[in-house]
């Protein structure tokens, strides 16, 4: 049970920075506080909500976009408030926010790669995956960005579900594409694509693969992409074989391991396209002079490290496979916020339980808090996000139930209005129910859930085309 604010009416008021899957169950946790009346202002630099739902699921997978259902619940709460278009940082600090509110949660996410750190790795040609997601789903962040599609192999690296939304997205039909959501200027790109191979990178072996069995097991329905998996890639180490022997192996890794044995032994029914699942590779060089031509790589092997865990020692045996195209998705880091303590090698904010630590004190900073990649790193799926937002609301109640949550010395509305005052151009939940309503429209006549828009301009001109006051809380 969540700890419970003993004095009796007491009203809060909390920010919470990020509409995505972390922020809204925060505020779902939030908003359902029983013995006390919490008001949820939610901020997001976008003026879209939903976060990696709308930007970061493959667009072939309606479903798990469904999800945001259960959020527009929480949207429609009266004592819940979107303010999008809002950039902490930019529109407001984080010492504005502290003022004017009894708490800030903050649920950015992980909005930056991880680079390799090899030579070659600024080629043109070659890109973070995160930047191919936000392209191919319009986040207006990448809708410029231009990814040359025009040679025949592309190299994924990485061996998580994004890996492999990427390698889908470049083998999937024009027919499987137009009955997505999937970026108008992506659709065309990705329809006249030469793209035939793509070979998927993982550094260790089948048995230490962090993709879904779901996601892996799909892979097999796509229309005009045969699946290529070496015999040899899936004869496991002894190592290995002893983990997945071990109670320590969880079903999904004893699945994937059966699932990639049956993709080698599936013959090829000779289809237009090829993904090649490759393990126990590493990039050591990306080649190329005025771009990507090639992947020098090592063969790894798997080793027990001083610690007892499983690692990837590299060999002896170095090869080099052609490519024009080098995609790398190695995971996903969070970025500093100015006033916030923040960890440089994990990349998140410096936090126990989501109380946000001064490491030089060893003390929680005032009513901050994280939840979501940002708190603990970019792991899980977004189930896992709902747990951690109920562990950072139970600390921030109990934080007010014990008056540790500092009194701000003005109101949300005052801010808000101050905001505008500056130019801030903010979009209320309304206009982004007016963004909604004209993609949805757009999408109908073509068979799609949407078209989406993806510059902030034109997201601007719909949201606050029509009259709608700033602190409605409604979409009626």
């Amino acid at each position: 049970m969540s700890p419970q604010i003993s004095s009796a009416g007491k009203r809060l008021n909390v920010a919470v920075v990020g509409s995505g899957p972390a922020g809204f169950y925060t505020a779902e946790e939030l908003l359902s506080v029983a013995d006390a009346t919490v008001q949820v202002d939610m901020l997001d630099r976008l003026a879209t909500p939903w976060g990696l739902v709308r930007a970061g699921v493959a667009p072939d997978h309606p479903k798990i976009k469904l999800v945001s259902r259960a959020y527009e619940r929480t949207a429609t709460h009266s004592m819940f408030r979107f303010f999008g278009n809002v950039e902490v940082g930019v529109d407001v600090t984080h010492a504005e926010l502290a003022r004017h509110y009894h708490a800030v949660v903050y649920a950015v996410g992980a909005s930056t790669d991880r680079r390799l750190g090899i030579p070659g790795e600024d080629l043109p040609g070659s890109h973070a995956a995160t930047d191919f997601v936000g392209w191919y789903n319009g986040h207006p962040d990448f809708a410029d960005h231009v990814f040359d599609l025009s040679g025949r192999r592309a190299i994924v690296v990485g061996n998580g579900n994004v890996a492999l939304d990427v390698a889908r997205m470049l083998a999937l039909t024009p027919g499987e594409l137009a009955a997505t959501d999937t970026a108008d200027h992506a659709l065309q790109a990705l329809a006249a694509s030469s793209v035939e191979e793509i070979v998927v990178l993982g550094r260790r072996g089948p048995a230490q693969a962090a993709f879904t069995s779901v996601e892996l097991r799909e892979l097999a329905e796509l229309a005009d992409a045969d699946i290529v998996v070496d015999a040899v890639d899936v004869e496991l180490d002894e190592h290995s074989a002893a983990f997945l022997a071990s109670d320590a192996a969880t079903t999904r890794t004893r699945r994937n391991v059966e699932i990639l044995r049956q993709y080698a032994a599936r013959s090829q029914e000779g289809k237009r396209k090829r993904i090649i699942l490759r393990f126990l590779m590493s990039p050591l060089e990306i080649l190329g002079i005025d771009g990507v031509t090639a992947v020098r790589v090592v063969r790894n092997e798997i080793a027990l490290s001083t610690g007892g865990d499983l690692t990837a020692r590299p060999t002896e045996q170095i090869e080099t496979i052609e490519a024009d195209l080098v995609l790398r998705s190695i995971g996903y880091r969070g970025i500093p916020i100015e006033g916030l303590p923040f960890d440089p090698q994990r990349a998140v904010f410096h936090n126990e339980a989501g109380r946000v630590m001064d490491p030089r004190t060893a003390k929680p900073l005032p009513g901050v808090y994280v939840a979501g990649w940002v708190k603990r790193g970019p792991s899980g799926i977004i189930g896992t996000n709902k747990k951690c937002a109920r562990e950072t609301v139970e600390r921030l109640l109990e934080d007010a139930a014990d008056c540790r949550l500092p009194e701000p010395d003005a109101t949300p509305d005052e801010l808000m209005t101050h905001m505008e005052s500056r130019g801030t151009k903010i979009v209320t939940y309304r206009g982004w129910a007016a963004i909604d309503t004209h993609e949805r429209g757009l999408g109908e006549s073509l068979g799609r859930p949407r078209v989406k828009l993806v510059r902030r301009d034109e997201m601007l001109t719909h949201a606050l085309g029509g009259e709608h006051p700033l602190f409605s809380v409604r979409t009626t």
